[in-house]
């Protein structure tokens, strides 16, 4: 058998090996955690961190994946050292109770030496200090010499979740890449000779807070091996950039740049491995739904982006790129994740916006660093924090600002920087990157003392249930009186417990002398948790009670669900077959739908969508839920849901010849339960998002009669007929342009009439005539128009005015005779400077300039400073 070669080979020849030896071969996940504790899928395990909870049974003894990841808490290390990666993919397998140590072990090293054909004098391997069992297995069984097996301290081999919680001795596999250096001494803290490739963990303890380990009645195995480091090693390169999974982009990006990487110095190849690293992040991203933003996940996109924008213009790419390297990453995805490939247009029109978007703010940047410059003048140091905030906010490459500043000989306080560096690294790792699997709260506590909640409310409207928790404030009582706020968990519930998009249910939890309103419902691990108010009467733990859904409620959900549904096959219909789902609101009085689209709908589309929803509704298609293995679902066509996480059996919503999705939500069994569909809105909400809002069955009615009042009384107001509104408005619309023109133009007069009375006011400097005064209650245009005026009066002169229009903002204007700017002075410059003293800015042309401030007392010793500048310019020889 030949050796896997090509990252495709090497990842294939992982899934195939384990799926050989019973393990169930699973799609990665997402890289939106269904975890809310971590913003992004950062490690192999994370998906199946409510397994090793307990949580949540595990479907297969054994499992294998190759998993999509993301981290950023050392992005500074980035194409600056051989194999540091924001996206990287980890190859792992899985033991949930089964196998443990020894097999784990065996085939690590069966999977490392006959599969990789790595020769065995070629690795060592590391135990935790005191696993005497692993080491034991590595020597005896293995049969690896005992001085290449080294023990480790806690701190590189002891895996812990967190403070508390599931934890266990690891053991990891290294290559040496100089074997004839010898094995006398092996230091595997030598990463230019050792790289550890395959690390397993042992999970057999869990520490309670004390620090106590107690052994796990359930030991499981997690495994995790890099694709791009097995990658470097198997096709000998440098570094893992180097390799087919990223040197392709490495290579388009050097192209666009008209260079060679060969050839280029090392700073370049740092840029250009950065490129490629965060191009793959950003490509997985996109296609997992992330949209750009300046917050969460949103913005840990944003910012990659925006690094590979900044490192393109560092290597001479002045034009647009983004998109073309992205088409690179791709192709090079495509065969192993079909779903990138789908989201190609989404991806390429985001980029595309947010590469125009960010060019526009590198500008801003540039600009700010000139103030910068000019304030600390040559031979000066730009502070860190200022290098960094042109760093961190506007996207400004250090090395840019380093490169400018000795250009005007300053320099830049890099400890400054670095410590500010080092501040946002602790923010980030701290808001980012850990993964928490102790239990959470109340209900992780209680995990292994209640069962699951049982969900009926697909067929049953009510039911006899019991009260297996009951807090407050999340915390568990022993009884609560009416009036109090209380979370209750069921045994088991008809209540629908908000996910997917469709909120939780309302109704009642009714029993002996006791009666609960409940408002929500959402679903922590495998519980439901009753969010209500006790109305009447003590609620009790263990208490039997009657829990019975609002129904009339469920049905408008029912209704506003399914019409989502169908509201999504009608824009692959009429739009656009690509369209996909990107967030999505089903409430009791409203739908909310967001998809990907890089353009605004035209009022003709959005009225043929409504149309072809009602017709769909009006022709009562039958709507039918089974269940179905997924790969059975998605062959059939049914499309996944934003958001959505999906186990090995799915339940579908299938509306024959109109939609079929993966869904668990609630609908109505036939479309004509419906009744009628109406879009209310159509709008973007970010780069490449744009969002429908919509009512359908009995929420059609309540909007119809609210636009009714609204129109019923706007006929009142304007006593016209209703369908005499519009022009009636236009009218008055008119009406109102011609009198704020009027405005204006008294405006202007009034303003021209005291300005008129400064003339009076202009001194002479030299053979020039300056005036400086303040207008009180002009607005920016009049004195803009009053100072043009005066200076054409003045003739060879200047004028400088202010004002203070609106209250506390500053108002200010300078207009600059030829002869004047032949004396070296510009209005634009000279009128920003003066407003800086408002604290504010401004510019403008040579001759006639405006600017802006905020603070209004600071207006007459502005002017003050205006007029001692314009004397001390004009008698300048």
């Amino acid at each position: 058998m030949s050796i896997p070669k090509s990252g495709t080979e090497i990842r294939q020849a992982f899934l195939d090996f384990f799926a050989a030896r019973g393990h169930k071969v699973l799609p990665s996940a997402s890289l939106v955690p269904e975890d809310p504790t971590v913003l992004l899928t950062i490690a192999g395990m994370l998906p199946f961190k409510p397994i090793f909870l307990g949580q949540r049974p595990a479907e297969f003894p054994r499992a294998t994946t190759s998993q999509k990841c993301i981290r950023t808490n050392d992005i500074e290390n980035v194409g600056r050292t051989a194999r540091h990666h924001t996206f990287f993919e980890m190859l792992g397998n899985f033991s949930f109770g089964d196998y443990f140590k020894s097999q784990a072990i065996a085939w690590a090293w069966e999977l490392s030496t006959q599969v990789y054909g790595f020769p065995p004098e070629r690795l060592v391997v590391s135990v935790y200090e005191e696993d005497d069992e692993a080491f034991a297995i590595w020597r005896d069984e293995i049969g690896i010499a005992p001085h290449r097996i080294q023990r480790m301290g806690a701190k590189d081999n002891f895996w812990v979740s967190g403070p508390t919680g599931p934890c266990g001795p690891c053991s990891e596999i290294y290559y040496d890449f100089t074997p004839e250096l010898g094995d006398e001494v092996i230091d595997l803290e030598d990463d230019s000779r050792f790289l550890e490739f395959y690390n397993l963990v042992f999970m057999q303890y869990n520490r309670d807070a004390e620090g106590n380990l107690t052994p796990l009645q359930s030991k499981n195995i997690d495994t995790g091996m890099g694709l791009e480091r097995m990658a470097q090693i198997l096709q000998k390169k440098p570094n893992n950039y180097e390799t087919d999974l990223i040197f392709p982009i490495v290579q388009k990006a050097a192209e666009i740049a008209g260079i060679s990487y060969a050839k280029s110095d090392e700073a370049t190849k740092v840029a250009l491995k950065i490129i490629g690293d965060h191009t793959r992040a950003v490509v997985h991203m996109l296609t997992d739904g992330i949209v750009a933003s300046n917050e969460g996940r949103g913005y840990v996109l944003r910012r990659l982006i925006r690094r590979v924008i900044r490192y393109g213009r560092l290597i001479g790419i002045n034009k647009e790129f983004t998109p073309q390297v992205a088409e690179v990453a791709i192709a090079l995805a495509e065969a192993a994740y079909p779903n990138v490939r789908a989201m190609e247009r989404t991806i390429k029109v985001s980029l595309q916006r947010e590469e125009v978007r960010f060019l526009k703010t590198l500008e801003f940047g540039e600009r700010e660093l000139a103030s910068l410059m000019e304030k600390f003048g040559s031979g000066g140091e730009i502070p860190g924090v200022n290098a960094f905030i042109l760093y961190d906010t506007y996207g400004f490459p250090l090395e840019l600002t380093q490169e400018i500043a000795a250009e005007k000989g300053l320099t830049v306080d890099l400890e400054g920087f670095q410590a500010e560096m080092e501040k946002q690294r602790r923010r980030s790792q701290m808001a980012h990157e850990t993964i928490d699997l102790t239990a959470q709260g109340t209900l992780g506590t209680l995990a292994d003392h209640i069962e699951q909640t049982e969900f009926l409310g697909y067929t049953q409207p009510s039911a006899s249930s019991v009260v297996q928790v009951l807090m407050v404030n999340g915390r568990p009582v022993q009884a609560a009186e009416a009036g109090t706020e209380v979370q209750v968990v069921l045994d088991q519930t008809p209540f629908y417990a908000e996910s997917g998009g469709q909120i939780g249910d309302r109704g009642y939890l009714s029993g002996d002398d006791v009666l609960v309103r409940i408002e929500d419902v959402k679903k922590e691990s495998s519980f439901f948790v009753h969010y209500g108010r006790i109305e009447r009467g003590t609620l009790h733990p263990s208490d039997s009670v009657t829990a019975q859904i609002d129904l009339a409620c469920r049905r408008r959900a029912q209704a506003h669900h399914t019409a989502t549904h169908l509201l999504q096959s009608a824009l692959k219909k009429i739009v656009d077959d690509t369209i996909s789902q990107a967030g999505s609101l089903v409430a009791f009085d409203r739908l909310r739908f967001d998809f990907h689209c890089p353009r605004a709908l035209t009022t003709e589309e959005l009225q043929q969508i409504e149309d072809q929803v009602n017709t769909w509704i009006a022709e009562a298609h039958r709507a039918e839920t089974y269940v179905l293995p997924l790969a059975e679902a998605k062959a059939r066509g049914a499309i996944a849901m934003f958001g959505e996480k999906y186990g090995s059996e799915v339940r579908v919503l299938d509306v024959p010849g109109v939609s079929m999705e993966l869904c668990g939500g609630t609908h109505v069994n036939n479309t004509a339960e419906i009744g009628l569909f109406k879009i209310v809105s159509e709008s973007g909400v970010a780069a490449g998002i744009r969002r429908i809002e919509a009512v359908a069955g009995p929420a059609v009615l309540e909007y119809l009669n609210l636009r009714d009042g609204i129109v019923r009384d706007l006929s009142d107001r304007f006593k016209v007929k209703p369908e005499e509104i519009p022009d009636r408005i236009t009218s008055l619309q008119n009406e109102l342009k011609a009198t704020q023109k009027q405005l204006e133009t008294l405006k202007g007069q009034f303003a021209l009439a005291k300005a008129n009375e400064l003339l009076a006011t202009a001194e002479s400097v030299g053979n020039f005539q300056i005036l400086v005064a303040q207008l009180d209650g002009v607005d920016p245009n009049s004195l803009m128009t009053a100072a043009e005026q005066l200076q054409q009066k003045l003739k060879h002169g200047a004028v400088v005015l202010g004002s203070v229009p609106e209250d506390g903002k500053v108002s200010l204007v300078a207009a600059f005779s030829p002869e004047v700017n032949k004396k070296g002075l510009q209005a634009g410059k000279f009128i920003g400077a003066i407003a800086k003293r408002c604290g504010g800015g401004g510019g403008g042309r040579p001759n006639l300039a405006q600017a802006g401030g905020r603070d209004a007392h600071k207006l007459p010793d502005a002017l003050v400073e205006a007029k001692n500048q314009l004397k001390s310019g004009l008698l300048q020889d």
